[in-house]
């Protein structure tokens, strides 16, 4: 018995894919941001249909490109495919609690919620809508804080009919914050909470990537916030119309809790249990 040297094909398997790199698969689920290399194109998955895929990207403009290879992940190549259908299951509402079928709305409970802003609410209805009908909450939106403690003082809350304040930049040594503690140490503090996160609009509790962002961009203090995101953005930022379509853009992208920054969803949600505290 002797070895034959020649009795081995070396072109015998896979050998021209033994040292290719193994580009892992990806589903197409929603929201997710992507990198087509061919062109460059970055955007938020919005739909996919049949074998092709949409992205939207950070001006809102939308191209469609087929499902497969030739995609970046966070700067690393992907092979995107369809998402799985989700078996059937107990649906969840957009703040990801379970939805509570054939419930009619609860007749409001004396208890309130009120949030500092337009946009603010607007975004608290987005999220949380469903759950708020259904616990019978109303939030109510205040054009500032400045005048909070006499609004307090006028509502005159008690163990039965408390009050829930969400504020914008509710950071130490704010005015919001020291707004926060006058009503806190006034008489009816005992029956109102208010919370609040760090920034400066609540534009910017909508996570970045959402609008094809990796960060919020950083406006000088002495241009007008919203007017200055718009402007960084390249979008129409000369009139009041102009910021309320922004708006619209931002909240377009927001379909459930997942779309928001945690410092905004606790908050909430901190303020939901303290008006619906059970009082027996």
């Amino acid at each position: 018995m002797h070895d034959d040297r020649y009795s081995t094909d070396v072109l015998a398997g896979d050998w021209k894919g033994r040292n290719k790199p193994v580009i892992p698969t990806q589903p197409a689920t929603l929201d997710l941001v992507v990198e087509d290399i061919r062109t460059g194109w970055a955007g938020a998955i919005t739909r996919v249909e049949g074998k092709m895929v949409e992205l939207e990207d950070w001006k809102g403009r939308r191209r469609t490109f087929p499902l497969g290879g030739g995609f970046l992940l966070e700067g690393q190549p992907i092979t995107l495919v369809a998402a799985p259908r989700a078996s059937a299951g107990r649906a969840r509402t957009a703040s990801g609690s379970f939805a509570v079928e054939q419930e009619r709305a609860r007749v409001a409970r004396s208890s309130r919620i009120f949030v500092e802003g337009k946009h603010d609410a607007e975004l608290v209805e987005r999220v949380w809508g469903d759950d708020l009908r259904i616990e019978g909450v109303v939030v109510e939106f205040l054009s500032g804080v400045d005048d909070l403690d006499q609004i307090v003082r006028d509502f005159k809350p008690s163990r039965e009919r408390r009050v829930g304040v969400l504020v914008d930049h509710l950071v130490p040594g704010s005015k919001e914050s020291r707004i926060a503690e006058t009503v806190a140490r006034g008489p009816f503090g005992a029956h109102v909470l208010v919370v609040g996160h760090p920034y400066v609009d609540v534009w910017q509790a909508v996570k970045p990537e959402r609008l094809g962002l990796t960060e919020w961009p950083t406006i000088p203090r002495s241009m007008e916030w919203k007017k200055g995101i718009c402007k960084a953005l390249g979008w129409p930022h000369e009139t009041q119309a102009d910021t309320a379509r922004a708006w619209q853009r931002i909240l377009g992208q927001v379909r459930t809790f997942a779309d928001l920054e945690p410092q905004l969803l606790g908050r909430v949600e901190q303020l939901i249990d303290f008006v619906t505290e059970p009082t027996a």
